[in-house]
């Protein structure tokens, strides 16, 4: 059984879920650097990162979940050169055991965003 996720006030550009609920997984939705009303964050790519993550902590609290739950996140760079800025900013938001990770290079991403973060979690209760 999968359950769509919505998050009020977290526009997507297109016609998707921002996450999907299919048994213990949660599959979250890229997110990119958007604000309420749609608009790419001003500043550069930390800024752009920091409101990625941020927006990806929004479909967590919506689904119930937190970033401890993550086991899985991609990263999407326009610039393999925004690594290491992009990096620290991610590595601010875990403290022991984040989740595996891949980072990217991509062409280009969905109105002009310069990041781009999907994730999946896994949310059954430890034993």
């Amino acid at each position: 059984m999968k359950k769509a996720i919505g998050v009020p006030d977290l526009p997507t550009v297109g016609p998707y879920s921002p996450a999907i609920r299919a048994g213990d997984f949660l599959f979250i939705s890229g997110q990119i650097p958007m604000d309420a009303a749609g608009k790419l964050v001003p500043g550069g790519i930390e800024e752009q990162a920091r409101r990625a993550m941020e927006n990806l902590k929004r479909v967590l609290d919506a689904a119930g979940a937190s970033l401890k739950d993550l086991v899985k996140v991609t990263i999407y760079l326009v610039d393999m050169g925004d690594f290491a800025v992009v990096n620290k900013v991610y590595g601010s938001y875990f403290d022991l055991d984040p989740p595996a990770r891949a980072c990217v290079a991509v062409r280009e991403l969905p109105k002009g965003a310069r990041v781009e973060i999907e994730a999946v979690a896994y949310l059954a209760e430890e034993s």
